[in-house]
């Protein structure tokens, strides 16, 4: 492999040292329309191969943009195809490392032809193989669907650029008003990016990413030895409740949990976990942020929101794919009310409701706040096929918050009277221990507690195995 090119010096940094074994290395263009020649395109501007990370063999492709500027073309889509074909046939993820101007023009229909023939692999490979994008250069146009079908996308922080319509081509905007193509907007705005990071980081983060994912739909959770006792006590976990990402880390095999999509939707937090050595996906409410030094950031009410539902329900999906077991951790006390959040949160509701019933791998639910309404049904309840639910001793589960229905049902009967029958409605029909007793809850366990009785659950759910009706695919 040519360690002049930048685009394999990434494969080199991405990859275990030696590893890498580069395929098509000698493949150029066949077009010499516009005096291009075909000795002029080198690996035609996309190094392919195969290699491991961690001992994990995967297939890599690196575009080139000191050849064409990283067009793609035929030969350029011919060589991204035929790693695609590798990776389904030996059940290997595929990286993917943009930097490119998108299509090449001069090749015309059959530049065209090969974007639609990239498509088409990675929606066949959807649910079958991993797929991880990393933007490390421009990412434009048509090309802004590569990384859009596939699981997650990473993003240098400061030169990269994803977009489908340029930003000074866009309405009533030019770059220096909003840089629609940064990777601040396509984190926090439109959700595609999972990570943010220098390209040093970024190449980092997918090896720890690809730590966590089976190499494909019929492997099953990713299992590695466990070193980190499973019955610790996670002392301070009650005082964690607001900030869910710090509790599940603190739940975590050796305290790393691996956030995605951190700067979107942030009243919700999905990422992967190890327990007992077994990979988990968790998607948990959140109604506090804390910066990096433990200082209180950002209050967010406990509610359900468009963008939180959407990224929990692509979540879910991701991991009933590949075998992944769910945890939740909920907390929530019903929908946001906005003009903006009311024109999609009742499809984004449905969608992760649908999500969760669907996904037939083992699925635990922790209430560790408020589930309040139908908005905690939607959080992985029994109801939608939990197989085990567990409470904190001071979780509050029913309809609405205690004060407020009373004032419904004794509505003009005064403060006192007010006061004392929310009393009674708290402790009959809100607490931990009233759900219990009528069966919407497994198990009431102590805050510091919580790991050992969470892999105590999916422990004793590994084995399970759970039918659908027959059909070709829902279609919520």
């Amino acid at each position: 492999m040519s360690t002049t090119s930048k685009a394999s010096q990434r494969i080199a940094s991405l990859l275990d040292d030696n590893s890498f074994v580069e395929i098509g290395g000698l493949v150029t263009a066949r077009a010499t329309d516009f005096n291009m020649k075909p000795n002029e395109t080198p690996s035609d501007g996309c190094v392919t191969g195969y290699g491991v990370i961690g001992g994990k063999p995967v297939y890599v492709y690196s575009q080139d943009a000191s050849v064409m500027n990283g067009t793609v073309g035929e030969m350029h889509a011919k060589k991204i195809t035929a790693i695609y074909d590798l990776a389904m046939k030996t059940g290997a993820p595929v990286i993917g490392l943009i930097d490119s101007a998108g299509l090449r023009l001069q090749e015309a229909t059959d530049a065209l032809n090969a974007f639609g023939a990239i498509y088409m692999k990675q929606a066949l490979a959807s649910g079958v193989i991993p797929q991880i994008t990393a933007i490390l250069g421009s990412c434009g146009g048509g090309l802004a669907l590569f990384p859009t079908m596939t699981d997650f996308t990473l993003m240098e922080s400061k030169n990269a650029k994803l977009f489908v319509n340029a930003p000074n081509a866009l309405d009533g905007n030019e770059i220096s008003k909003c840089d629609s193509s940064s990777a601040a907007f396509q984190s926090e705005e439109s959700g595609i990016v999972d990570v943010v990071a220098d390209e040093a980081c970024v190449l980092s983060k997918i090896r720890e990413l690809i730590a966590f994912l089976p190499s494909n739909n019929g492997e099953g959770s990713d299992i590695v030895e466990c070193t980190d006792d499973l019955n610790r006590v996670c002392a301070d976990l009650a005082g964690c409740a607001g900030d869910t990402s710090i509790a599940l880390a603190m739940i975590a095999d050796n305290n790393n949990f691996f956030e995605v999509k951190a700067n979107y939707g942030r009243d919700m937090v999905v990422g992967f976990l190890k327990l007992d050595g077994v990979t988990i996906g968790a998607v948990a409410n959140r109604s506090e942020i804390y910066d990096e030094e433990g200082k209180l950031a950002e209050k967010l009410d406990a509610v359900l929101s468009k963008r939180g539902c959407d990224k929990a329900a692509d979540f879910v999906n991701f991991c009933d794919a590949f075998d992944i077991p769910v945890l939740t951790l909920t907390n929530v006390k019903g929908y946001k009310a906005t003009m903006c959040s009311e024109k999609g949160i009742a499809k984004a509701a449905a969608k992760l409701t649908y999500a969760f019933a669907n996904a037939t791998v083992p699925k635990v639910n922790v209430v560790i706040g408020k589930a309040f309404g139908t908005a905690a049904s939607v959080m992985n309840s029994k109801a939608i096929g939990a197989d085990i639910t567990m409470a904190w001793p001071t979780a509050e589960i029913g309809t609405m918050d205690s004060k407020l229905a009373a004032k419904i049902m004794y509505e003009g009967q005064g403060v006192d009277v007010i006061n004392e029958k929310a009393a009674e409605y708290e402790a009959l029909q809100l607490s931990a221990t009233s759900a219990a007793k009528r069966g919407y809850v497994d198990q009431i366990v102590a805050p510091a507690d919580t790991r050992k009785y969470i892999i105590g659950a999916f422990e004793m759910l590994f084995t399970k195995s759970e039918d659908r009706p027959a059909k070709k695919h829902g279609t919520v």
